[in-house]
C-alpha cells in the first residue's frame, strides 16, 4: 500500500518529527508512507470571512497538486465521521483488496481544507470533536495508521 499524508505548513518541532519518523519506520513492512507539506498561505491574526476562504482555496489548490489522481483521498475534518482504530483498519484493508493501494490522507492547516478539498474526498474522518493542533495530528495519524496495520494483521501493539 502507498500512503501519501499531504499536509498544510513545515513542521519544526523536533519531538513531532521524531515520533512521525519512528512510525514511518515502523511501518516499513506494511506500506511506503510519504509525507508531503505544501506551504501554508500567510495570513495576517484576524481575517474577514471572504479573506479565511481566500487563504483555504490557495492551501486546498496547493493539497489538490499533490493528491496522486487515482488515489483513495481520507480528508481530516472536524465534520468528518468518528471511526474507531478498527474501523479504520477495516477500511484500509478493504481498500486494499478491492485494489485501491493509494489513499492519501489530508490534514488542512489552521483554517481547515477548502470546499474543492472536501469535494475530493473519498472519506471525511474525525479524530474528535475537539480541535487539534494540525502539526500534533500528523503524529496521532501516522501512529493510528500503523496501529491499523498491525490489528489487520493480528499482530500485538507494544504501546
Amino acid at each position: 500500500m502507498n500512503i501519501s499524508i499531504v499536509t498544510v505548513g513545515k513542521l519544526k518541532e523536533k519531538y513531532l518529527i521524531n515520533g512521525i519518523n519512528e512510525y514511518i519506520k515502523r511501518m516499513g513492512p506494511y506500506a511506503k508512507v510519504d509525507m508531503v507539506e505544501v506551504a501554508d498561505e500567510k495570513a495576517p491574526e484576524q481575517l474577514s470571512e471572504a479573506e479565511m476562504l481566500q487563504v483555504k482555496d490557495k492551501e486546498g489548490e496547493r493539497i489538490l497538486a499533490k493528491i496522486p489522481q487515482d488515489a483513495y483521498v481520507i480528508a481530516l475534518a472536524i465534520e468528518g465521521e468518528m471511526w474507531s482504530s478498527e474501523k479504520l483498519a477495516k477500511e484500509l484493508d478493504k481498500l486494499a483488496t478491492y485494489g485501491r493501494s493509494k489513499v492519501a490522507f489530508i490534514i488542512g492547516g489552521s483554517l481547515g481544507l477548502s470546499t474543492a478539498v472536501m469535494q475530493r474526498a473519498d472519506a471525511k474522518l474525525s479524530f474528535s470533536k475537539m480541535t487539534f493542533p494540525h502539526q500534533l495530528m500528523r503524529l496521532v495519524l501516522v501512529e493510528q495508521v500503523y496501529r491499523a496495520f498491525r490489528i489487520n494483521r493480528n499482530e500485538p501493539y507494544h504501546k
